[in-house]
């Protein structure tokens, strides 16, 4: 049969480059695994030249993939199901790029060209150590090309493949027909949550981070291979800090989208996504410490293998947790139904670099050089060793927590969540953060092999002072409130506020003084200071978050929403119900909910919510602003909220709406009443009365701000309902160039709509339509926090990544003017990022 439309052209050149993918993939590995294996320098270099042009085939058949996926999505292809499943008409030009993502061979595809272009760069500058970096680079490269290639080989399909077309993967007799593509008329579309702009930059950065950490893996296994055992910790120092850099901006890059895209109100939720991205980034950073070690003391080489070769062992193991379907049920984020044909191929690929690497390990362990000296407990790195060892254990201990899916399917057991999720983690790091904070702040002042205890008592002393009197204020003019978990938990939330107070006190000190203000040598200090700042944020953020939407439970019964993190229903108590038009008291506010809109995607309403400040002694107004928090309403009547938030430099307002009618669902089946009255006359209705109170003719201002360029009429009523409150209505009619306009009015507080009908053939009285409308009272139900210092958390960031930066380019050698110019291009690319998105 002859399908009409379709444009199968570019998804045929789009799978043929996936197969030269990975067959250049292939040969690329063999040739580089040959090349390392060779004595003979004109065999090695005859094996490396062909194993670069294999390398730099794959790389351009990968970018011309992606190209061919985005030809496909820009176009709207939907006889793709890529295209159907995650493009529509609607969608903006820069979300095309999420919908790619979106996708799990889309989100493979953006992770081989990251290693295409980290491969490019280590054939480049690598030197000795390409031929074995390059292997293992590669043989992960053939990996995710059968990630994406869709091919049966003895019945078992490898991988899935973004090119198949619509028609032979959806049943129905639709896709029977030759002019099927004329019967769709729009895709799916892009997933509403991720319609934001962190959406469009934060997986590339993250992904970038994930596929960063396979160079510290390479090396580690060049090192092996070579029998260079410690040789290869220089060259890949730099590589660490960058990817810890890179890896930790994307991790709080989500963390800035969950803050302003999902409703669980905050940037971290200790979901199981986010910890399977937190765990790597914390093993790659307690092997950086290990590798200054052994730079500096020659101690810690076994500890930075490991933890060299566990973080790219975890970064697939989080792959294969995230994307293999087995936490559906306990992720908001974690791919489903889609990822259950990755299940075999990703714990393949997890199991081929994970075992034998760790097995060749253990094969030369004893091999390795070792001082056989003790180190001293007054010395830097058995401090540093002992803040990585703190690090390594947390972030077992987070993914021991994750993994009860996989625990319960393996050995089929009941470990149940706990009833309070986030609490679990927290009472587990909270103690993590004290002593990170304690040691971050103490340790630099330590000298490597031994340090005088006066010595340190004295270089530490001013710190603690400025600390101590920082925190004192702080409990007296600033005092943490939160009660929920007891009086021990808050005891150990003021004691992590002053170590982390005391580490970024400590650390700027530490630059001033001890490297008397030599910034090039401060990138260790200053990521941890920044670090510092980023956990101090995070604590008072969280602990004196405040809800303001606090319900009296007056006027109907209240709505609850469901967090879609943990299932659990929403305190009711903490929803506050806004009536369209109605203003309502909210913490320091007056909040009025003024009316909907729709957005641009199906399904999509905004909400206008107006908030006022007036001085406690008068009724002037010292603020206002209006936020527009949105829903979007699915097919099965559930919704999707999506928050807004107002920026202060201390503080977020944040809200999000639990809970709104569906305007489909509430229909109006009510008609009006025509009704004859006269000035002053009064009118009854089932919930009061209403007096009209004058008619005025071709009124200067009205209530709607309408435009009167013609002759016009409006009258005025004063309604009075039986609880005692009043309102006012002014409906109009305005003759123009179109004709009669008939303007209603609406009191919506008490569902009733006014129509100015016209005139009474006698022209003494006034035809007056009224309705009470059948449907729901128009309300929503909003859920609103004021977060506290929550720049503390964004700046902290910054200043981590920009230190990690610096140091990278000091451990890097490179020049002052090429260092510069990466230093200011780091710091304005995040300043940039984050000013935007605020």
């Amino acid at each position: 049969m002859q399908f009409e439309g379709e444009h199968l052209w570019i998804g045929q050149v789009g799978h043929i480059f996936v197969l030269i993918a990975f067959t250049a993939s292939l040969l690329s590995t063999l040739s580089f695994f040959i090349a390392g294996k060779k004595i003979d320098h004109s065999e090695k270099l005859s094996w490396l030249r062909f194993a670069r042009i294999s390398f730099v085939t794959q790389s351009a058949a990968v970018v011309i993939v992606f190209s061919s996926i985005f030809y496909i999505c820009s176009h709207h292809y939907i006889e793709y199901l890529f295209g159907y499943k995650h493009t529509s008409k609607e969608l903006e030009f820069k979300y095309l790029f999420a919908s790619i993502w979106e996708d799990q061979s889309g989100s493979f595809l953006l992770w081989s060209i990251w290693h295409s272009i980290i491969g490019m760069f280590l054939i480049k500058k690598s030197k000795e150590w390409e031929a074995p970096v390059m292997t293992v680079i590669s043989f992960a490269q053939l990996f995710l090309a059968m990630m994406i290639m869709g091919v049966y080989i003895f019945g078992t399909k490898i991988g899935n493949s973004p090119f198949v077309l619509t028609r032979n993967e959806i049943n129905g007799p639709i896709f029977g027909m030759p002019n099927y593509l004329s019967m769709i008329k729009d895709g799916v579309g892009l997933n509403v949550l991720l319609r934001n702009y962190w959406m469009v930059i934060h997986p590339p950065v993250l992904f970038l981070g994930f596929a960063s950490t396979i160079v510290p893996f390479a090396y580690a296994y060049a090192g092996l291979q070579s029998k260079r055992y410690g040789d290869w910790i220089k060259p890949v120092l730099p590589w660490t800090l960058f990817s810890a850099c890179v890896l930790g901006v994307g991790i709080m890059m989500g963390g800035k989208w969950a803050y302003e895209s999902l409703s669980f109100g905050g940037y971290w939720a200790w979901d199981p996504v986010e910890n399977a991205s937190l765990v790597p980034w914390m093993i790659l950073v307690a092997g950086l410490h290990t590798m200054v070690i052994y730079k500096a003391t020659s101690h810690s080489l076994r500890a930075s293998y490991i933890f060299a070769m566990l973080t790219f062992v975890f970064i697939l193991y989080s792959t294969f947790l995230t994307r293999t379907g087995i936490l559906g049920d306990t992720s908001v984020h974690a791919f489903a139904e889609s990822g259950r044909p990755m299940f075999n191929l990703i714990r393949i690929f997890l199991f081929t670099f994970s075992v034998p690497a760790l097995v060749y390990f253990f094969f030369h362990y004893k091999k390795m050089p070792a001082e056989l000296r003790e180190e001293n407990s007054s010395s830097r790195e058995f401090w540093m060793f002992i803040g990585s060892l703190v690090l390594f254990l947390s972030a077992m201990f987070i993914i021991a927590k994750t993994s009860t899916p996989v625990i319960n399917a393996i050995f089929g057991s009941k470990l149940a969540p706990p009833e309070d999720i986030e609490f679990s983690y927290n009472k587990v790091m909270i103690l993590v953060g004290i002593i990170l904070g304690f040691l971050s702040a103490v340790t630099q002042y330590l000298k490597y092999k031994s340090t005088g205890s006066s010595f340190v008592i004295k270089k530490i002393a001013l710190p603690t002072i400025i600390t101590i009197v920082i925190t004192t204020l702080l409990i007296i003019f600033y005092p943490i409130t939160y009660y929920k978990q007891g009086a021990g938990f808050l005891g150990a939330v003021y004691i992590g506020i002053f170590v982390t107070i005391y580490s970024v006190i400590a650390n700027a000190s530490y630059i001033w003084s001890g490297l008397n203000g030599q910034l090039k040598s401060a990138g260790g200090s200053l990521s941890h200071l920044g670090f510092a700042l980023m956990i101090v944020g995070i604590l008072i953020s969280s602990a004196n978050k405040k809800v303001i939407s606090e319900e009296k439970f007056k006027d109907f019964q209240i709505q609850m929403g469901v967090d879609p993190l943990t299932k659990q229903q929403d305190n009711p108590a903490e929803n506050i119900n806004l009536i369209r038009q109605v203003s309502k008291k909210m913490g320091p506010y007056d909040v009025t909910y003024l009316h909907d809109s729709v957005g641009k995607e199906k399904g999509r309403r905004f909400y206008h919510l107006a908030f006022e400040r007036k001085d406690e002694n008068s009724d002037e107004v010292k603020e206002s602003f209006i936020l527009s928090p949105d829903v979007y309403l699915m097919k099965d009547n559930n919704m999707s909220s999506n928050p807004d938030t107002k920026n202060y430099l201390t503080h977020d307002v944040f809200t999000y709406i639990s809970y709104a009618l569906n305007p489909d669902a509430n229909e109006d089946t009510a008609s009006f009443k025509i009704n004859e009255m006269a000035e002053g006359d009064t009118l009854f209705y089932s919930k009061g009365y209403m007096i009209l109170n004058q008619v005025v003719k071709n009124p200067v201002t009205n209530k709607f701000n309408f435009p009167v360029n013609g002759p016009a009429v409006l009258a005025e009523f004063t309604i009075k309902s039986t609880e005692g409150n009043t309102y006012h209505a002014a409906p109009m009619i305005v003759v123009d160039s179109f004709g009669i306009n008939q303007i209603d009015d609406t009191v919506y507080a008490q569902n009733l709509y006014v129509k100015f009908a016209g005139v009474s053939s006698d022209q003494t009285k006034m035809k007056i339509g009224v309705k009470e409308s059948s449907s729901m009272i128009d309300f929503v139900t909003l859920k609103a926090y004021i977060f506290p210092y929550i720049n503390l958390v964004w700046i902290g960031l910054i200043i981590m990544a920009i230190g990690m930066v610096m140091s990278m380019i000091h451990r890097a050698s490179l020049s002052k003017s090429t260092g510069a110019i990466v230093l200011a291009f780091a710091a304005i690319a995040l300043f940039y990022m984050f000013l935007l998105a605020n």
